[in-house]
């Protein structure tokens, strides 16, 4: 359930646009049907209910059966989401602009038996190249209480806050340099989450491959192997904000070359502070990698944000990363490597943004302006997406499934 805290133009074939707008217009057609009665005008007497807002009339969009009092089939969702957007790149190198159909994501989740959670998640190649392209999440997991719950299969690698948070919820078109650089993804794990008072933690052993063939990288496990373990820990009202959290993960990696992620450093330490205050909210993040083929490497990040209403929230992001070797940092992958960006060992990149949220995160508008540079070479790129989801909400610190209350 959302709550508030108070205070990527290709051409397509005709079955890739028809998913893509069907699946746009799932949520506006839910939307519809959904409809709270109009905003009633100043009157005398009125014993009308308040207006609800759209993200409250869409928190169980995708809810397709819930009983609680059933003891075999407790919930069954259908999810997804889409996420569409325009960039237009210009750098020392060169330029590039296109439309992306970036992600879209399809399948399942049920919980059973009171204690059994079952999540399948197909996911499309990058404007739909191709149209199956194995699955982001494929797991089951069985609740022992609270403070333990296990997990197998295919699962998120959850190092950073800034990956921790699901694509649903950024504020963001893309996630900092740093994170994207450690090839951070979806592999096959065992691991254990919970929470104990104040703490919640995650933490597992990892493949260092995952792909198309979702059988196949789900038994040889001939990659190497990683090992992740992150906490969370609530900080109540620290330095007198109204939420404070922080977010700490640990990363080893022993990969070999066979693997497919978490191929950029042998080990990593990241830790954030994560701060909200009324419209306002401010994200620190450092992380550090240690080793690999490249060396060393350091970054920082930082996210503030304020939300000028309740729909409407400006944005902005400054990233800086060093490394102890001439090509040890990688350029983002998407914008920056297209329009020519090298590898160098200096960057540094300030975004501006201003995102429309029109049913809190389950429908939003992101767009934004980010100036980057790697040793010289510079590179501005204007962006704009659209995002949709639908099935049940995940949890993170904020804007993990948060809203903060608008200054208007």
């Amino acid at each position: 359930m959302m709550w508030r805290v108070t205070g990527s133009s290709h051409n397509h074939s005709m079955n890739h646009s028809l998913l893509s707008h069907s699946l746009i217009a799932f949520a506006l057609a839910s939307a519809s049907l959904q409809a709270a009665e109009p905003k009633h005008t100043a009157a005398v007497i009125d014993d009308r209910p308040e207006p609800v807002s759209l993200g409250d009339q869409l928190k169980n969009l995708g809810l397709l059966y819930q009983d609680k009092n059933n003891p075999y089939l407790q919930e069954f969702w259908l999810l997804g989401r889409y996420h569409g957007q325009y960039h237009d790149s210009s750098g020392s190198n060169g330029d590039d602009a296109a439309w992306e159909d970036r992600r879209t994501r399809f399948g399942f989740q049920t919980t059973m038996f009171e204690r059994l959670t079952l999540h399948a998640q197909s996911i499309s190649g990058s404007d739909f190249d191709p149209d199956y392209n194995g699955f982001t999440e494929l797991w089951l997991r069985w609740k022992f209480s609270d403070a333990v719950n296990l997990t197998l299969g295919q699962q998120k690698h959850r190092f950073t806050h800034d990956r921790n948070v699901s694509s649903r919820y950024m504020n963001y078109l893309e996630r900092a340099q740093f994170t994207n650089m450690m090839s951070l993804d979806y592999t096959p794990a065992v691991t254990l989450l919970g929470k104990v008072g104040k703490w919640d933690y995650y933490t597992g052993i990892f493949s260092n491959a995952a792909g198309r063939d979702m059988c196949t990288y789900m038994t040889e496990l001939n990659s190497g192997w990683s090992y992740l373990a992150a906490v969370t820990y609530n900080l109540d009202h620290f330095l007198g904000a109204d939420t404070a959290e922080f977010y700490g993960s640990y990363l080893h990696s022993d990969a070999n070359d066979n693997a497919t992620n978490l191929t950029r450093f042998e080990d990593a330490v990241s830790g954030a502070l994560i701060l909200t205050e009324g419209p306002a909210s401010l994200m620190t993040e450092v992380t550090t990698g240690f080793g690999g083929e490249k060396g060393s490497a350091i970054g920082l990040n930082i996210q503030p944000g304020f939300y000028l209403t309740d729909e409407l929230q400006v944005v902005a992001r400054y990233q800086i990363a060093t490394s102890d070797e001439s090509n040890g940092l990688a350029p983002q992958r998407r914008y920056e490597k297209p329009a020519g960006m090298t590898s160098g060992d200096l960057y540094q990149a300030a975004y501006l943004g201003l995102n429309y949220y029109i049913a809190d995160h389950r429908i939003k508008m992101i767009s934004g302006i980010e100036y980057s540079n790697m040793n010289g070479e510079d590179n501005v790129t204007a962006s704009i997406g659209f995002r949709m989801f639908f099935g049940p909400q995940s949890n993170a610190p904020f804007p993990g499934n948060k809203m903060l209350e608008g200054l208007w």
